[in-house]
């Protein structure tokens, strides 16, 4: 959520600086700073009134002291008025301040000067590229067969137990899976991040916090008994456990990862986009969060990348990087850097992470602050970043390792599986 007084004092820029989203600011801006003015003119009302009763109750509490009785029940009947007058400018306040931080919630993060125009992801711009792409020979076969051919995952076992995007992994593809998560959260670990379990579940203002609600409601399974979403990404409930913190120096550098199963109830669609682990309602990840000073965010954006960077080279995954464009960006992200691997069999590059910065904007609904230099008060940036999403990485490996013998497993994986061909 943006910040009213930056939005005030920084109107113009903001209007431009939404139009590489393709959204046009002007007027909800303008609204905006209607509302505000009229919260804190209302505000200044409703003190003033507040002190006046305040004054005159200390004034009856001392004529009744004095014996003045007739005088204090006068004032009192003036108090009473006072009283229905504050509690009018209380409903008007809240419904002041309702209005304003429903129409807060509609606008999106200011994009970072760095991020392109652009409508959608062909005008994404890439910035990096690293690694062969390996060439297969003749006959070979795109990840979803072969999960067939050597019984590793089933989909259509998945599809009968829940439905279709829930895979089942057995024997050699689970534990696969599991070397994956392994080895991805070691490498988060000896990189200083602390290791977290986290719920499966959050709570409606969890949702709000990170930027999920309102924007992305739809794409979340919502358990309505017990008004709980599933989590999307380990992102939500991580962030979350420093929401409504003030943060001082010896807590920084704040740096979390943590194994979740994901879900998301993305609309699907035909073809081979779709197919096998392209798009799944259900998927593992390890994530990374961050919590910086804001003077310190886009260098630790930058150690994000880096970090993914050299999983991929463990990994020998041809990969390359984009600098996502406006049209693009996701809702909260200031600047967001996609990963891609190169997928052989089906010859298109999958998207296999994503590190953002978020700037203060989840910070202002988190209400997460620390106390800068200068001693006063301010909003920390927020990061975050899959390291890794697995089911992309996992077609990757199945489809650039294959051979006529098998599938051989990475080095750097094989301490964690104790086997090095799936065959």
């Amino acid at each position: 959520m943006l910040q009213v007084n930056h939005i005030r004092e920084n109107k113009q820029e903001f209007i431009d600086a939404l139009k590489k989203r393709n959204f046009e600011a002007e007027s909800i801006l303008e609204e905006v700073l209607q509302l505000d003015e009229k919260r804190r003119a209302t505000q200044v009302k409703l003190d003033d009134i507040l002190a006046e009763s305040n004054r005159l109750s200390k004034q009856i509490g001392m004529m009744f002291k004095n014996g003045e009785h007739q005088k204090a029940n006068l004032i009192k009947e003036k108090t009473g008025n006072l009283k229905e007058d504050s509690k009018a400018l209380s409903e008007e306040l809240a419904e002041t301040v309702g209005k304003l931080e429903t129409l807060l919630y509609t606008i999106p993060n200011v994009p970072h000067e760095s991020v392109p125009a652009g409508t959608s992801e062909e005008d994404n711009e890439e910035i990096f590229k690293e690694g062969d792409v390996p060439v297969l020979a003749d006959g070979s076969l795109p990840h979803w067969e072969l999960a067939k051919k050597y019984d590793i995952i089933d989909f259509e076992l998945g599809n009968k137990v829940t439905g279709a995007g829930f895979p089942v992994y057995k024997g050699k593809g689970a534990r696969l899976q599991r070397a994956l998560i392994t080895y991805f959260l070691d490498k988060a670990i000896d990189a200083g991040y602390t290791e977290y379990q986290l719920p499966l579940m959050i709570n409606e203002a969890s949702g709000l916090g990170t930027g999920q609600l309102p924007d992305k409601e739809g794409q979340m399974y919502h358990i309505t008994a017990d008004d709980l979403y599933m989590i999307p990404t380990a992102e939500v409930p991580m962030t979350n456990m420093y929401r409504d913190r003030l943060l001082i120096d010896k807590d920084f550098p704040i740096a979390c990862t943590g194994y979740t199963p994901c879900f998301r109830r993305e609309a699907g669609s035909y073809g081979a986009h779709v197919r096998g682990l392209n798009r799944l309602h259900q998927f593992d990840k390890v994530e990374l969060v961050r919590i910086e000073k804001p003077e310190d965010s886009y260098a630790a954006l930058d150690k994000m990348v880096a970090h993914i960077k050299d999983i991929l080279v463990d990994l020998k995954l041809p990969y390359r990087i984009l600098r996502l464009c406006g049209g693009d960006l996701g809702f909260t992200a200031a600047l967001t850097y996609d990963f891609e691997v190169f997928s052989t069999a089906q010859d298109r590059w999958l998207e296999i992470s994503s590190v953002s910065n978020f700037e203060t904007f989840q910070a202002n609904r988190l209400k997460l602050r620390h106390k800068n230099k200068e001693g006063k008060k301010e909003l920390v940036h927020t990061l975050n970043g899959s390291a890794l999403a697995l089911p992309r990485v996992l077609a990757g490996i199945l489809e650039n390792y294959q051979t006529e013998e098998g599938i051989k497993v990475p080095e750097v994986l094989v301490p964690y599986t104790g086997f090095s061909l799936i065959d």
